[in-house]
């Protein structure tokens, strides 16, 4: 039997019929009480990391001045909705696909050296996802919300921000690489800059910033990242090779612009190239779908920058 000869694997909702094609929900159990407790032990932690890192970007000693840790406030809770929309737009989509999901896990990260006080978040999916359809919407959904969510904070940021003249083009400690939308967007609040002239970023144009950097780390398309998700829902015979590719031109990028490329190549590999395929591997792609991950394409385009940071 072609697959496409197969039968229904139940009758179908009206919401599967809107989709075109017919699937088995599976059980949803919500996570026991202990690890809803769990989450939120997480995400306080990262609470109190993330708005310690933004008082230590203002200049604040947080043992010599510990009532001015609230001038960390505006990064953290920023940061933390631009994360917290991300991993929402993956657990509502695997939701929607009747996956079983747990809620996201915030990971909270030392205040110093790691200047943002968080590693991120994450969510696990407890059950098999069924099909590409499944697969490409909910890599896409965290990405793509949470550059929606971004936009809107980085212009509001960069209109807090203010502008410095670097006579001779000097400047002066840590320099944030601009991908093309951070680009675009600090052409609309500022306009054409000067070579002498630097942005001195608002906390919520930074955590704008850290936004579109999580949206491009997830969407490189390797093994199961957000990208690897949607490279094999749309070339699921080539997806090992786009994951090899795009390790390399990581290391590249290492050796030419940014040696953080390396650490993320060396972690990237021991988490694995491979894509586990979907249940129902033989489900096709809608013509919306596809668009949708072109569309998600562009942006990993548009928010990757080859050099993140870089000492000036």
């Amino acid at each position: 039997m072609r697959p496409e000869e197969r039968q229904p694997f139940y009758e179908p909702s009206d919401a599967d019929r809107v989709w075109g094609y017919e699937r088995q929900p599976l059980p949803v159990k919500e996570p026991p009480p202990t690890r809803i407790f769990l989450h939120l032990i997480l995400f306080l932690a990262t609470v109190a990391t993330t708005i310690t890192a933004g008082a230590l970007q203002q200049g604040v000693n947080p043992f010599t001045h510990p009532y001015d840790l609230y001038k960390g406030i505006p990064f953290s809770f920023t940061l933390l909705l631009i994360l917290g929309t991300h991993e929402m737009g993956h657990y509502l989509m695997s939701r929607r696909h009747h996956l079983n999901v747990t809620l996201p896990y915030f990971i909270p990260a030392p205040p110093f050296p790691f200047i943002v006080g968080t590693f991120g978040a994450f969510i696990r999916i407890r059950s098999p996802i069924q099909d590409k359809r499944a697969l490409l919407d909910v890599g896409c959904a965290g990405p793509l919300t949470g550059v929606l969510v971004s936009i809107p904070v980085i212009l509001v940021g960069l209109s807090l921000s203010t502008l410095k003249v670097m006579p001779g083009g000097v400047g002066e400690g840590l320099v944030l690489g601009e991908p093309l939308l951070f680009q675009f967007l600090s052409y609309l609040v500022f306009g054409h800059l000067s070579p002498d002239q630097q942005i001195l970023l608002h906390p919520v144009a930074f955590a704008g910033w850290i936004g579109l950097l999580v949206t491009a780390l997830n969407l490189i398309p390797v093994g199961q990242l957000d990208g690897g998700h949607v490279a094999y829902a749309l070339f699921p015979a080539y997806h090992q090779m786009i994951s090899w590719g795009s390790l390399l031109l990581l290391v590249a990028n290492g050796f030419f612009f940014w040696q953080g490329w390396l650490v993320w190549a060396v972690l990237l590999y021991f988490l694995g190239l491979r894509h586990p395929p979907p249940a129902y591997d033989w489900v096709p792609l809608d013509r919306r779908r596809k668009i949708l991950g072109v569309i998600t394409i562009l942006v990993f385009l548009v928010t990757f920058t080859p050099a993140p940071f870089k000492l000036d």
